[in-house]
């Protein structure tokens, strides 16, 4: 059973390893949700570019669970923490995929802040790891580090670069992490309508698109879509907020794989007159 389940896994890694980090969440657009905005980024923005952290008020927490392709062995998490300061706002990034047989994980710990009211910074220090079934863990030291640049109060542009010097699993080095390049764009039509737009090229990878929409429909109800051009991959996300918490129920399709369904849990930490 053990070795049916692997293999099941490098079937899988096989068909979307073209095209996307098996790590990263199906429903890539949730990410890059808000990154490029002033209305609409939270607490899982600087994750896509951590320059979107410092348009955040308030402390927030979030964490996210996605099970690709209804495999168990295929789970993803994703939790994330911002804490906004006078010096500049801090967050923190952590990420688990797999199964005890097989599982990556990284902690990331990251700093940003605006320069004036055109452009903000950020940068993020990450360890990552990975365990196979036998074999002792091995781990790599990485950063990312990104702009987010204010066309108008609309128009926003931003880029991103994610372990630009190659970092490397374990003593002998045995898988190399890959360098990614991000560049993007957000259109704030207003304060319940947002567009996105970004292009992330990977190492030895070809260029994916991601492109995102989401609409408020009422104060309590968000709406979102998406699509991932190298997986030719569809999400949609609905999201409920009460008072301060906001709860989203997210799915994805792939062509050839299935249904991804997913979960969010969001909480600000905001008074209520915000």
């Amino acid at each position: 059973m053990k070795n049916t389940t692997l293999l099941i896994i490098f079937f899988i890694t096989s068909i979307i390893s073209k095209c996307q980090a098996l790590r990263r969440p199906v429903a890539a657009s949730y990410i890059a949700s808000g990154t490029y905005s002033l209305n609409h980024a939270d607490v899982f923005s600087f994750s896509s570019n951590q320059a979107s952290l410092a348009q955040l008020n308030n402390a927030a927490i979030g964490i996210y669970g996605e099970r690709r392709f209804l495999l168990g062995e295929l789970s993803i998490y994703h939790f994330a923490l911002a804490v906004p300061m006078n010096s500049g706002n801090f967050g923190m990034d952590a990420n688990y995929f797999g199964f005890p047989g097989y599982n990556e994980s990284k902690i990331g710990f990251a700093y940003a802040r605006k320069l004036g009211n055109k452009a903000d910074v950020g940068v993020q220090f990450n360890y990552n790891g990975i365990k196979p079934a036998g074999y002792d863990k091995a781990s790599a030291i990485t950063f990312e580090a990104g702009t987010v640049l204010h066309l108008s109060e609309k128009l926003h542009t931003g880029f991103h670069v994610n372990n630009p010097v190659g970092g490397k699993f374990g003593k002998n080095h045995l898988e190399k992490l890959p360098s990614v390049y991000t560049a993007g764009f957000g259109y704030d039509a207003s304060e319940k309508f947002f567009f996105s737009l970004e292009m992330i090229k990977e190492e030895d990878q070809d260029v994916n698109m991601n492109a995102g929409l989401q609409y408020k429909l009422i104060p309590q109800l968000l709406l979102m879509t998406g699509l991932s051009s190298a997986t030719s991959s569809v999400s949609f996300r609905i999201g409920l907020y009460l008072d301060n918490l906001r709860i989203e129920v997210a799915a994805s399709y792939h062509p050839q794989l299935g249904v991804s369904p997913g979960l969010l849990l969001l909480y600000n930490f905001k008074r209520k007159k915000d």
